[in-house]
């Protein structure tokens, strides 16, 4: 690896043991075995780099949420049972991801002490929702119509905003798969009149 990946790498491991506002660039060249200078270089900031690092970790837990990953996709798009067979996926992966989830949550409050570092991830968070209605549409991103990252992108990543909400706060009690998919059906159910 070069310096660029090394940064990247140690950022990473920093933002999972100290957070975004405790990581020090510093702390950033001491755990990638680099120099300040190819922080400039490489990122421009340590605040860009750190936004790098952390897009890299949540583009990681994404990509472990397809029910594809690891495990074969059984039910047809836009069914209730692929809503469910994603959510399970979603869930699964909360164990390992807590940390990553938590720094999601620091970043979510930290109001204009960080505009820049703001801006940067709102960029992510559309490419998040056009992630989220592929998966749940079960096609490929650019296959995707605007509107529908726009409207079922924006909708799964509420979903997903508070279904983390509960599995960080109280595991025991979060919602399941099964009790999101349950709870949709009913809604469709009384809107729909059926």
């Amino acid at each position: 690896m070069g310096h660029r990946e090394d940064l990247l790498e140690g950022a990473k491991r920093c933002l999972l043991e100290k957070g975004f506002l405790r990581t020090t660039a510093r702390d950033v060249v001491k755990e990638s075995g680099t120099n300040l200078a190819s922080i400039g270089y490489h990122y421009g900031s340590k605040d860009a780099l750190l936004v790098q690092a952390y897009i890299s970790l949540i583009e990681g837990v994404g990509e472990r949420f397809d029910p594809a990953h690891g495990a074969e996709v059984t039910q047809p798009p836009g069914s209730l049972e692929r809503f469910r067979e994603v959510w399970a996926g979603v869930i699964r992966t909360v164990p390992e991801s807590r940390p990553i989830w938590l720094l999601s949550f620091e970043l979510m409050f930290q109001d204009e002490r960080l505009q820049e570092v703001r801006k940067l991830l709102a960029e992510a968070q559309r490419e998040g929702r056009a992630g989220l209605a592929a998966m749940f549409a079960g096609v490929p991103e650019a296959d995707l119509d605007p509107e529908a990252v726009e409207t079922e992108g924006r909708f799964y990543q509420t979903l997903l905003n508070g279904l983390m909400v509960q599995w960080l706060f109280d595991p025991g009690s979060a919602t399941t798969a099964d009790q999101l998919t349950e709870g949709l059906r009913r809604v469709i159910e009384d809107v729909t009149g059926d």
